[in-house]
């Protein structure tokens, strides 16, 4: 009996030990090593259609980034952060924000398939990190979209005359006895965005061009004619007692953090990576401008409108109407909500376009429901997940204000950012050399395993042979030695080459949790001055150590063959890379207690899912882990026995 329940205490042990390493698992880059690529794992999955270019991508990024934002954050952050150098801010925020594009650019370009983050992270740093980021990602696309539609309906309505003017099945309603507010006209919106998205990529995202166009002429009229007023009239707002900098370089900076979420939606364009045309030359140019495009336009609107009224006298709900208001030019008004709706509409197709694509993703790898991972032969869309997705956010529309969420969508985002820059310092120093193939090429493996052991073997022969031959082979004696000498330096490359990959390995670690130490003691005001002090010290000492290690380290060569080659690569590794998970990581833990306490409770089901489902259905639960550099000869000898 005690034999029996130790038996049983061992195999649960086993079992439990077995679950930890599946969360360490990676998968192959879709599309090598494969013919007929696209599927995950080798199971045949239809395809989406590869029909856009790089104009398509940056109206998509440009479109999902420009929302309502900049109409109304400028009036907020100026009044109360920065004051006129709100302009510097934005130019901080978007420097910021190309930290973590350019990362994306890399990885995009190397892995170009749908689902984004969650398909990098499951490349790159394991199985349960992309569950998360994924599951972040399903939350983050869907309060953005259900917060965006709850939004339209106000503007809209003051287009048409005012706030009650809409017709009475599309206004706001309170229910009687629930204290509800419903929303209609959100809920339609969605259901429209959703029946656009089904009908097939290239015309959604012609449509959202078209509306990012009206919005970007909106803009532009704000900035153009703002400016001539502006001139007209000597820039009151430039000329206040304060200064250019009225809280200093600290509330600049304070702006910059704040009008950074401005930037989130660039990273739309990389869920659309397996519909792009040419990904590795589109992608990176798509992010790339599109990011340039936003920068341009939030510098010049700010510049230009609290040029326009002193920042303490701005509408922080209604800047830019209010400061041509000032000026007599009350009919802008229109043309301003024209653009804030179109700017919302837009947003609203680009918070809808990814999720889809995510859950896809996540069903091709068997963490979710086949269901999700169906694409329609016509359309060539996940149809089944795109209405799924906009079900559920119409119906979050309808019932919720959910502006008090607000703040799990930039914890989803910062968190996917956070781990992209992660990826791409993994990518070049300890890229995966073990990499999944099916249990079912199990013979081929033992082929290839047996075909390199035997030549080894022989090598191995021929070098312990060549110390037996006469004095009169002297030649042959000394093409021996040679041999010898050459499998004694690619031995003690081997070593070298493991001890650089575990230095480089583990600096990443430490270096991740210096950054962490860091940013936590800087952000926490309840921390007595002289621990916080020393903590953020010994932080930034060892972030400093780590990226002084990490330049000093060569990166992997394997690097240069990994995924798709001859794509975008991100510029000054480790500098870049480090800077931007330090920046991302600082937001999130400044997001503060009850956003967190929120979605710490999102994350609890995200983990229930994942141990009642995913982990168990997961297409690389027996998978067998082969060198990276037999994986095309398995496949090969895989095909010719079954030919």
């Amino acid at each position: 009996m005690g034999t029996e329940n130790n038996g049983a205490k061992g195999e649960g042990a086993k079992k439990l030990v077995g679950g930890f390493r599946g969360l360490g698992r990676r998968k192959q880059v879709d599309g090598t090593s494969r013919d007929g690529a696209g599927d995950v794992f080798g199971h045949k999955t239809n395809k989406l259609a590869r029909t856009l270019t790089v104009p398509h991508l940056i109206s998509v990024g440009v479109g999902s980034t420009v929302g309502a934002g900049v109409y109304i954050l400028v009036g907020t952050v100026a009044r109360e952060q920065s004051g006129p150098s709100i302009t510097i801010s934005f130019l901080i925020a978007g420097i910021a924000a190309a930290l973590s594009a350019f990362c994306y650019a890399e990885l995009a370009s190397r892995c170009p398939s749908a689902g984004s983050a969650y398909h990098y992270s499951y490349i790159c740093v394991g199985e349960g990190a992309a569950w998360l980021i994924g599951w972040g990602l399903v939350l983050e696309y869907t309060i953005s979209g259900s917060a965006v539609a709850r939004s339209i309906s106000p503007n809209l309505a003051l287009i048409f005359g005012g706030p009650d003017s809409l017709p009475s099945f599309l206004s706001r309603h309170t229910l009687p006895g629930v204290d509800i507010v419903v929303d209609p006209c959100a809920a339609v919106l969605i259901i429209v965005v959703t029946a656009l998205l089904c009908a097939g990529i290239k015309e959604s995202v012609t449509v959202q061009g078209v509306v990012t166009c009206a919005n970007i002429c909106a803009l532009v009229f704000v900035t153009i004619a703002g400016a001539y007023i502006g001139f007209k009239s000597g820039w009151p707002g430039y000329d206040v007692p304060a200064g250019y900098f009225p809280f200093g370089g600290g509330g600049m900076l304070a702006a910059a953090s704040t009008v950074f979420f401005a930037y989130i939606g660039f990273d739309t364009v990389a869920s659309t990576a397996e519909e792009v045309k040419n990904p590795q030359r589109d992608l990176p140019m798509g992010i790339g401008f599109a990011l340039s495009i936003c920068c341009i336009l939030y510098m010049a609107v700010s510049a230009v409108v609290v040029g326009l009224v002193p920042y303490y006298d701005m509408d922080p709900d209604t800047p830019i109407s209010s400061a041509f208001a000032s000026h007599d030019l009350k009919w802008a008004a229109y043309i301003i909500a024209v653009g804030a709706c179109t700017a919302l509409c837009s947003t609203l197709m680009g918070s809808l376009l990814p999720q889809p694509r995510i859950y896809m993703a996540m069903a091709r790898d068997g963490l979710l429901p086949s269901f999700f991972s169906d694409v329609s032969n016509r359309t060539k869309v996940p149809v089944k997940g795109t209405v799924a997705t906009g079900f559920l956010a119409a119906m979050l529309a309808f019932f919720m204000d959910v502006d008090q969420l607000a703040g799990m969508v930039s914890v989803g985002t910062l968190l996917a950012f956070t781990m992209v820059s992660i990826s791409v310092l993994i990518l070049r120093y300890v890229p995966p050399d073990l990499v999944p193939v099916p249990s079912s090429l199990q013979g081929a493996v033992d082929i290839i395993t047996s075909r390199h052991s035997s030549e080894s073997v022989i090598q191995e022969t021929k070098v312990a042979a060549s110390g037996g031959k006469s004095s009169s082979s002297v030649s042959k004696g000394t093409v021996h030695d040679t041999f010898l000498e050459k499998v004694s330096d690619q031995c003690k490359f081997l070593v070298n080459e493991e001890k650089r990959r575990k230095i480089a390995g583990w600096t990443i670690m430490v270096t991740c949790f210096g950054i962490l130490l860091l940013t936590g003691a800087a952000s926490s005001s309840q921390l007595n001055s002289i621990i916080r002090y020393i903590l953020c010290a010994f932080g930034g000492v060892i972030v400093l150590s780590g990226l002084a290690v990490l330049t000093c380290l060569e990166q992997d060569d394997a690097r240069h063959h990994f995924g798709h080659t001859g794509g975008f690569l991100c510029p000054f590794v480790p500098l870049l890379p480090i800077g931007s998970i330090l920046f991302n990581v600082y937001l999130l833990i400044s997001l503060g207690g009850p956003t967190w306490a929120r979605v710490s409770v999102w994350m609890a089901v995200g983990i229930i899912v994942y141990l009642c489902y995913g982990r168990s259905h997961s297409s690389l639960r027996d998978a067998v882990y082969v060198p990276a550099a037999h994986a095309d000869e398995i496949y090969e000898t895989s095909r010719n026995s079954v030919a």
